[in-house]
């Protein structure tokens, strides 16, 4: 009896064959994780995937965004630390994405498809417990430069509150480029003759000598700039909103060739349970420097030494539209030097934070150092002018150059004590 060779071949085909990558039981279980807190209606991305008729369109270009490292975004340097909110691509969820354009993008069977996550609409952090809104729209011009407009908006607690989640919500997202919501606690004189609810731009209101400038300790609540994630912290850790404090908005507007209004909020969401460490923002940063026309890798260096022990939660550089690169050094008080971050590719797009994986203590003495670089040149394509000298500034088209890190402290100490050394006590006189 003859057996041709095909029929001898048929079995070891079919072993062989590959397992089909369907949308419901292998895609959607890696958007539901990776992608669908942006990708979603009313939120940053410009599309939404969560359903099959949504997402099957952007199959190629999803595959070229993971292939190429570009989504989710992702900067840090794999070499230096590990950070818990590390939002790149395990290999096997890209190689799932990359396979199910490759092989068409099939739907599969709605059955395999895994529970709906419920959103809260408008609101990543979920339902808030307090919602700070501006009260009344901003008239966005259809062109020029805007100033930065300041919102100062009481709170009106009676006691202290303990903040877990925090998140700032531009009402147009097409005009809002940032928004930077500060604590002013009572007592402060900063922002002092601004009305509240009504928009304030200290450079141009009368010296009243009230200090309009910031002074003392007002930490940073939340912000939201291109790519931002909300305020998140850990059980047992909470940002302090004394009683009577104000909520200050710093809202950078950019026209875009069209009239518009926003009124941007923000939301709060309280600890369920009494802190154990407080938490607040410093920062290394540096505001005198001088990028030539054309350079295009200009070094700028700042550093920040802590006058008393506390621990690092989070990293977040920030640079405009010529950033280029970003690190971040420890030299501790033995002399021991550590690299905590280093971002080798700065995205102007997308303004991450960075959390180590595990607290680390910086005792007191220790020094933060950062380096930026800046690339001036005509190689950097969202460089708005190659030719300009290039200084510090408020608008995109100018730079900064700041090092925000977050620390926490047990709570009960004042969070002044570790950015201002201890003054010594005055020898008594005979």
């Amino acid at each position: 009896m003859r057996i041709s060779f095909f029929a001898l071949a048929m079995p070891l085909l079919a072993l062989a064959s590959p397992v089909q990558v369907t949308y419901y039981k292998d895609v959607l279980p890696v958007l539901q994780k990776n992608c669908q807190s942006c990708h979603r209606p009313g939120e940053t991305a410009p599309m939404s995937f969560l359903s099959y008729k949504e997402t099957r369109p952007w199959a190629k270009g999803i595959k070229q965004a993971v292939s190429s490292r570009k989504m989710p975004p992702w900067f840090a340097d794999p070499r230096y630390g590990k950070f818990h909110n590390d939002r790149s691509l395990a290999e096997k969820d890209s190689q799932t994405l990359i396979s199910w354009a490759d092989s068409g993008a099939t739907e599969g069977n709605p059955s395999d498809a895994p529970k709906p996550i419920q959103w809260t609409k408008g609101w990543q952090i979920g339902e808030p417990d307090l919602i700070v809104e501006m009260p009344k729209d901003y008239e966005i011009p259809a062109e020029g430069t805007i100033d930065y407009q300041y919102f100062v908006l009481p709170l009106n607690l009676k006691e202290d509150k303990w903040i877990q989640l925090a998140e700032a919500r531009p009402g147009n997202p097409q005009l809002v480029h940032h928004i930077i919501a500060f604590i002013r606690p009572p007592g402060s004189k900063w922002m002092a003759s601004a009305v509240p609810g009504e928009p304030f731009n200290p450079r141009t209101a009368p010296r009243t000598g009230l200090g309009e400038e910031r002074n003392g300790f007002s930490d940073m609540v939340a912000g939201f700039a291109p790519g931002t994630l909300p305020n998140i912290l850990q059980p047992g850790q909470g940002r302090l909103i004394p009683a009577g404090s104000d909520i200050v908005f710093q809202m950078h507007y950019t026209a875009n060739g069209k009239p518009g209004r926003d009124r941007s909020k923000l939301g709060l969401i309280f600890a369920k349970q009494p802190p154990v460490d407080r938490v607040f923002y410093l920062a290394a940063g540096e505001n005198k420097f001088r990028i030539p026309p054309g350079a295009d890798n200009h070094r700028v260096d700042a550093s920040f030494t802590l006058q008393s022990d506390a621990t690092l939660i989070s990293m977040l550089p920030h640079m405009h539209l010529r950033g280029k690169s970003f690190e971040y050094r420890a030299t501790f008080p033995d002399g021991k030097t550590e690299t905590l971050l280093s971002v080798p590719h700065y995205s102007f797009s997308w303004q991450l934070g960075y959390f180590p994986e595990k607290p680390m203590l910086l005792p007191k003495g220790t020094k933060i150092d950062v380096t930026a670089h800046f690339d001036n040149s005509a190689n950097n394509k969202a460089n708005p002018n190659p030719q300009a000298e290039v200084r510090y500034g408020d608008q995109s088209w100018e730079e900064m150059m700041i090092g925000f890190f977050e620390v926490s402290i047990p709570v009960g100490m004042d969070p002044v004590k570790v950015m201002r050394p201890e003054r010594k006590p005055k020898p008594a006189e005979d």
